[in-house]
Order: structure tokens, then C-alpha cells, then sequence
């Protein structure tokens, strides 16, 4: 889940919220939304590979 920041930078989050804290956990922030998108997917496939 991709989020634009204020700041302009886009915030990768996890797709569930954190059961400790309730809220989503932060997996990296980026200049561009493409390098975000790309990022989530390299996240996917490392989760089952």
C-alpha cells in the first residue's frame, strides 16, 4: 500500500495492520511512486521465495 507523504516522498506500508501497535507497518520511503511500486513487488516476491 502506497501512500504520498506531505513532503511529496511516496511510503511504501504493509498490507495489514501491526496487531502490537494497530497500524501499518512502515517497509520504506521513496522519491517517486514508480521506485515504490517497484519495491513493493521485489516485497511480494521475497515473501514467497
Amino acid at each position: 500500500m502506497i501512500r504520498k507523504l506531505a513532503s511529496g516522498e511516496y511510503r511504501l506500508y504493509s498490507r495489514k495492520v501491526n496487531p502490537k501497535t494497530g497500524k501499518r507497518r512502515n517497509l520504506g520511503t521513496f522519491k517517486s511512486r514508480a521506485a515504490a511500486e517497484k519495491h513493493e513487488r521485489d516485497v511480494q516476491y521475497f515473501k514467497r521465495h
